[in-house]
C-alpha cells in the first residue's frame, strides 16, 4: 500500500512527532506506516484523514501486489 502520509503533512507543516501525539500513537508508528512498513489499522487511517481534513482514498493508496494475486 502506498502512501502520501509525508506529502500531507508536508502541506500541514507537521512533524512525525506532531502527527503521532494527535493521533496518539509513537513517531516510530508514523515512521513506519510512511515507509509502508506497517500497514494502519482502520481507525489509525480514519484519524490521519480527519486531521489532515482528506479522504482516506487521498492519502492510502492499494497496490496490485496488496490484493494478493
Amino acid at each position: 500500500m502506498k502512501n502520501k502520509i509525508k506529502v500531507y503533512r508536508a502541506m500541514n507543516n507537521m512533524t512525525q512527532q506532531d502527527l503521532a501525539d494527535k493521533i496518539q500513537v509513537s513517531r516510530q508508528t508514523i515512521n513506519s506506516i510512511e515507509k509502508g512498513k506497517y500497514v494502519p489499522s482502520t481507525l489509525l487511517a480514519l484519524k490521519m484523514a480527519s486531521i489532515f481534513k482528506a479522504g482516506v482514498m487521498d492519502i492510502f493508496e492499494i497496490e496490485e501486489s496488496d490484493w494478493g494475486k
